[in-house]
């Protein structure tokens, strides 16, 4: 039920995710953070099974970050997408297999904006725009009409808004609030979350 979707630009990906964390029809919490920093120019979007997700962030970023140290240069975000897809695919068959969809999104100055999308059976493309769960299937034909290679930072905000407030229509899932980060030469930063419109009093 839970929604992840991102878009690249020339030089930057943006990439938003729902804010609920629910178990059945239970609402657990609505503030939940579902995109990771894993590193100054990479960051990861997850969804799946809560513990799973946290998990396989937490052991990604980690590594990434031992690989730095132990090497004195940072993976690309092509080279990270890589190492998420192997490690998932190694542990699919195994008794500890990794429920989690991710986004992998990154920047680097000589390959540029990069956004991998990989499901949890360690299916890895490089995309121009991507979404996981049900809200990404409203969001396609969305990305399609909008989304050229020259957008601006401002455009995809704003095409994000327009996913967001189709996913707010037509789901039938209640997802109200969404965080929304942007990787680029400058490094990762959140912006402001997209949230539905509160009924007048």
């Amino acid at each position: 039920m839970e929604t992840i979707i991102g878009l690249k630009g020339k030089d930057f990906v943006m990439v938003a995710a729902d804010r609920t964390h629910a178990h059945s029809i239970i609402m657990l919490k609505e503030d939940e953070n579902k995109i990771y920093k894993i590193s100054d120019n990479l960051l990861m979007a997850t969804t799946g099974e809560s513990g799973d997700t946290v998990q396989f962030a937490e052991y990604i970023g980690k590594n990434i970050a031992l690989y730095k140290m132990r090497n004195g240069y940072e993976l690309s975000p092509r080279a990270a997408a890589h190492f998420t897809r192997k490690n998932l695919a190694d542990c699919l068959r195994t008794r500890s297999a990794y429920h989690v969809n991710v986004l992998v999104a990154g920047y680097d100055e000589k390959e540029g904006a990069e956004l991998q999308f990989i499901d949890y059976l360690a299916n890895a493309q490089s995309v121009n725009y991507a979404g996981h769960g049900y809200g990404g299937m409203f969001c396609a034909s969305i990305f399609d009409r909008y989304h050229n290679s020259s957008i601006t930072q401002d455009d995809a905000y704003e095409i994000l808004k327009k996913c967001v407030a189709e996913i707010q229509k037509r789901l039938i899932i209640n997802l109200a609030n969404f965080n929304v980060a942007v990787v680029d030469k400058n490094g990762m930063r959140y912006l402001d979350d997209i949230t539905s419109k509160l009924p007048a009093a």
